[in-house]
């Protein structure tokens, strides 16, 4: 399992690893019982502290992703992805939304808000 962290993005730590196990998760990448590594084992192998580690696997359990088993681990649930997906597409929603309020705020028109949206998905 690789995790990147990025230490100099707004997005907490553990968010940035709760996305990236759900994104996992989504494309097929871990299953259904697959155990994640144990929280001293990926808190090392990140260099951060076993506390982040834990609150994410706690939200990930919370939400109905993982189930942990006292002296056992952590292990990936049944997990529906197409509620997964409506998910993840909602957040993008809601992204999209505000950064066309702000540039509706900085008086972009929304045709060069439309033209920045097609460019930037061009890559």
């Amino acid at each position: 399992m690789k995790i990147i962290i990025n230490t100099s993005s707004m997005v907490p730590i553990y968010e940035q690893i709760i996305d990236q196990i759900k994104t996992m998760i989504r494309k097929q990448e871990l299953k259904q019982n697959d155990q994640l590594p144990s929280v001293r084992a990926l808190s090392k192998k990140l260099k951060i502290s076993a506390l982040t580690v834990k609150k994410a696997y706690d939200e990930l359990e919370r939400e109905g992703f993982t189930v942990t088993i006292h002296g056992k681990g952590s292990y990936v649930t049944a997990a529906n992805t197409e509620l997964m997906m409506e998910e993840q597409k909602k957040e993008v929603e809601q992204d999209l939304e505000q950064a066309i309020l702000k540039g509706r705020r900085f008086g972009i028109s929304d045709e060069d808000i439309k033209t920045l949206f097609e460019l930037i998905l061009e890559g």
